[in-house]
Parts: structure tokens; C-alpha cells; sequence
């Protein structure tokens, strides 16, 4: 979809003009490119200026490359004015939404919602972007608990189309079905889900791409092999190995061991897949992990 149907959709359902994103890796980034190509004015917040300045770099090459494939008639310099970055929470004051998308851990999460909370107006609304930490967990550190929504994007965001809506016990009703018109805007399928342990995605995603893992350390087959059962078998567009890879083997430990923690023995990592992150081998980001990957991602 082209960036003027976004902006098309963006001004019949709506999005925030002013947005900010807390975190510009690689999903905080593509989060950002999403929101700027459906007409919004992005800022970034990053622990620092380097960072900040990393940040920007990665969002524009994502955006230049948008601009190659013809995803949008706007030039990149059009598109770059419509980012700021920041190393200061303060430069969220003003964004009528807020997504935090800070790595999966809760002190690190907790900290960054309860910072912009404290600089945005009541009635604007505070999202995180995690995977599998309790939506109602998150919201105890927050005075708004009923401006706070899970908005969970996949990787990588500017071609994922889902993102799932999740709910805590205090979600407005009414923010809920701003987050859907906000997902719906950007040219992507929500889902609403309840806060549970690894909401609807992550449960199923995860319970796949383990036992995909056992069945490698137990040498039933090749992971391409493996891979090839679930893509010809079950026309998944990904197997769950290469799909570990591109999500990030480190990420993935994360929300088993949350998972885990929550749900029970079926859940518990294998110990190939924590030997593998143990030497570093995270997948696509590292250049190996269940497949060899090079620097171009190929």
C-alpha cells in the first residue's frame, strides 16, 4: 500500500500527529517507519545521544529503502523531516501516543512507561510493545492505568501485517477501540487479546518453535528439513527455526523463560536453544544461529 492510501486511512479512522517511540532498535525503528509512512510526526527517545543518533540512521536507511521500492510517493527528505530524536523523555510531551518498545525486561519496561507517563497529558495513551510481560504487571507502576494498551508488532513491522491489541483490567474500553482504528490506520489486522501469558501470538509461536528445537537437538531432521514439514505441510510462510532466526534466539529465550515461569515445564527451553545464545549465536542479527545468515540477511 502506498504511503498516500495510509494517509488516506490515517485521515478517516486516525492516528496521533505527534507520536513517540521509546527504544530505536530494530522494532522500535520499524514501529517509528510505520506511524511516519501513515502521516505521523515521530519522535524517538533513546538512553542517549549516540543512541538517538544510531536510531535515526536506522529509520532513515529503513525509510530510503521504502522510497526505492516505491512504497511511497513522498522523497526520503520528506519523509526524514517527519522524525525527531531525543535522548530526554521530556521531548514526548505533546505525542498523543506513546508506544515503549525497550528490550523485554520489566525493571527496564516499567522504568520507561512510568518517564513518559509522567511529561504526556491525561488523555493521551501509553502502549508497549512486549511480547509476553503481563499488561497489568506493566500498569502498576503507572498513575493512568486506563490510557495504558499492550500494541504488539512482529517483526519486521513496515511488512508484518498484525499487531495484537492487548487489554489489561483497567484498559478503557474506549482506548481500545482507538488502538484498533491506530492499527487499522497503518494498514495492518489488529487482534484483541486478554492479558495472558504470552497474549495469543507468543504462546502459540513459542510452543512451535520449541518443540521445532527439541526435535533438531534430538536429530529427528535438518532444520531445513524441519522447516520444510510446517512451509509444504501446513503452508506456513516461515519455519519455525528460521522464524527463531529472524525473531532473535535471545528474545525467544526470554519469552520462554517468562512463559515458563507462568505456564509450566512446557515451556522450559531446551538446552540447545540456551547453549546457542550462550556463544552468541542469536540468529539473523548475529549472522548465525539455526541457519548461517550473511551480513545483508541472506
Amino acid at each position: 500500500m502506498s504511503d498516500r492510501a495510509f494517509t488516506e486511512r490515517a485521515g478517516t479512522t486516525g492516528v496521533p500527529g505527534r507520536v513517540g517511540v521509546i527504544g530505536g532498535g530494530r522494532m522500535g525503528a520499524g514501529i517509528a517507519h510505520a506511524f511516519v509512512l501513515a502521516g505521523a510526526h515521530v519522535v524517538i527517545v533513546e538512553r542517549d545521544a549516540d543512541a538517538a543518533g544510531a536510531a535515526s540512521t536506522r529509520l532513515s536507511d529503513s525509510l530510503r529503502r521504502s522510497v526505492e521500492r516505491g512504497a511511497t510517493g513522498r522523497t526520503v527528505d520528506e519523509l526524514v523531516r517527519g522524525i525527531d530524536t531525543a535522548a530526554d523523555a521530556a521531548a514526548l510531551a505533546g505525542c498523543g501516543l506513546v508506544v515503549e518498545a525497550v528490550p523485554e525486561d520489566r525493571a527496564l519496561k516499567t522504568d520507561a512507561l512510568a518517564r513518559a507517563e509522567a511529561v504526556l497529558a491525561p488523555d493521551a495513551a501509553l502502549a508497549t510493545n512486549t511480547s509476553s510481560i503481563s499488561i497489568d504487571e506493566l500498569a502498576t507502576a503507572l498513575a493512568r492505568p486506563e490510557r495504558f494498551v499492550g500494541l504488539h508488532f512482529f517483526n519486521p513491522v513496515p511488512a508484518s501485517q498484525l499487531v495484537e491489541v492487548v487489554t489489561g483490567t483497567a484498559t478503557g474500553a474506549g482506548l481500545v477501540e482507538d488502538a484498533r482504528a491506530w492499527v487499522d490506520a497503518l494498514g495492518k489486522t489488529a487482534i484483541v487479546v486478554r492479558d495472558s501469558p504470552g497474549f495469543a501470538s507468543s504462546r502459540l509461536g513459542v510452543a512451535l518453535g520449541l518443540e521445532a528445537i527439541r526435535m533438531l537437538e534430538d536429530g529427528v531432521a535438518s532444520a531445513a528439513d524441519i522447516d520444510a514439514a510446517m512451509e509444504l505441510g501446513y503452508r506456513h510462510p516461515v519455519g519455525p527455526l528460521r522464524t527463531t532466526d529472524l525473531v532473535g534466539l535471545d528474545v525467544r529465550l526470554g519469552i520462554a523463560e517468562e512463559l515458563h515461569r507462568e505456564l509450566g515445564d512446557r515451556f522450559a527451553p531446551p538446552d540447545l536453544l540456551r547453549r546457542l545464545v550462550a556463544d552468541g549465536h542469536l540468529g539473523r542479527k548475529s549472522g548465525r544461529g539455526f541457519y548461517e545468515w550473511s551480513e545483508h540477511g541472506d
